[in-house]
């Protein structure tokens, strides 16, 4: 039986999920009826060791956050375990434990290694991270990140104490990389057990000159790791765009020569070692008078910008999650905004279109796909 060809782009959406669906050429493209509409949905990730497997952060204004899972490619969804409120080991009133507060919001997932195929990560808000090792039936609280002795000092970014990156070094399991708003990233070497901030040389430029340059309280967006090389990452950052080739021991930034380089979206496609792309936005969170994508390639040091201004005219807004790539050679490029459209390049920025659907306002894009032949 031939395995499946088809690229699928995963969309949540203030008004549920949706999935487009083509071939490897992705020239034209199929869009599912919605699903899950009465969630804001905060992200959809598929299981690449379990095909048709899809994994719904649904956040509903009434009946609060739900994981939700379907395992034929969305055509129909059912709610698991959601993880329960971790409580604080600090007992600040009285003798009993005190709640380390509500989940707010549940914000990304991040399936695990090909050896442990029933391992899940849920990333949440205020600032926890949940472990499943039965594909998200039950949870359990990975308690080095949620009672980290540094929590007390954790402030939430504008859009909430999320978080939102989940990273897994592909050499070894136990190796996990994680980024919160707005505290900034950490690296644990012992599968969760202890954490280590990872954010040297990464500015606060929202703090005083003197305490520009602290060891935490970071507002990192988002980060990407170089899939050929593990050690290297890439970030955008509230304070600009980094780039570490040492396991986020150090950072430096290099998006100083775009002028404003803040923004949300990072990702680097897997056929493409040293590419990253970023939507750098301006000081009003949209795009400077067009849709732009810039190319960081880190052998030349080079920036390329992939549209002509008069391409895409229009000011958009692009959240962390909307950025996305897929396996294939050339690499897909996916991008989808506030505003509801979704731009894809099938050839590494060569060629763009957009998809013919005006989606409700994106927060996430995924993409499950076949790998390069």
């Amino acid at each position: 039986m031939a395995k499946d060809q088809k690229v699928r782009i995963l969309l949540g959406t203030r008004k549920g999920a949706f999935i487009a669906t083509s071939d490897r050429r992705r020239r034209t493209w199929k869009i599912s009826a919605p699903a899950l509409e009465s969630n804001d949905v905060y992200h959809v990730a598929a299981d690449p060791r379990h095909p048709g497997h899809l994994y719904a952060a649904a956040n509903n204004e009434f009946w609060g956050p739900m994981v939700q899972q379907s395992s034929d490619w969305g055509k129909t969804w059912r709610e698991t375990a959601t993880p329960l409120t971790p409580v604080s080991k600090d007992r600040p009133h009285g003798d009993g434990p005190v709640p380390a507060g509500p989940i707010i919001h549940l914000w990304h997932f991040e399936p695990g290694p090909s050896e442990q195929p029933g391992r899940l990560y849920l990333g949440a808000d205020p600032h926890l991270l949940f472990r499943s090792d039965n594909l998200g039936e039950s949870w359990e609280p990975v308690e080095g990140i949620n009672q980290h002795p540094n929590r007390k000092d954790w402030q939430p970014g504008n859009g909430g104490a999320c978080l939102h990156t989940v990273v897994l070094d592909p050499r070894d399991a136990r190796r996990i990389y994680v980024g919160m708003s707005s505290v900034g990233t950490f690296r644990s070497e012992d599968g969760g057990r202890s954490w280590t901030p990872t954010n040297k040389n990464v500015e606060c430029p929202f703090l005083p000159e003197e305490s520009r340059f602290p060891e935490t309280g970071q507002c990192v967006h988002k980060v990407a790791i170089d899939a050929a090389n593990p050690d290297t990452f890439y970030r955008q950052d509230h304070g600009g765009i980094y780039v570490s080739h040492d396991r986020m021991n150090s950072w430096t930034r290099i998006g100083k020569e775009l002028g404003d380089d803040f923004g949300f979206g990072v990702a680097s496609p897997p056929a493409r070692p040293g590419i990253a792309y970023f939507v750098r936005l301006d000081g009003f969170r949209v795009t400077n008078g067009h849709f732009q994508v810039q190319e960081w390639n880190d052998k030349t040091r080079r920036w390329k910008l992939l549209l002509k201004a008069t391409a895409f005219p229009g000011r958009f807004t692009v959240l962390r999650e909307a950025v996305a790539t897929d396996a294939l050679d050339p690499p897909g490029i996916y991008v989808g905004t506030t505003t509801g459209q979704v731009f894809v390049s099938p050839d590494a920025g060569k060629s763009w279109q957009v998809l013919p659907f005006v989606f409700p306002a994106i927060r996430s894009v995924s993409v499950a796909g076949p790998a390069a032949q």
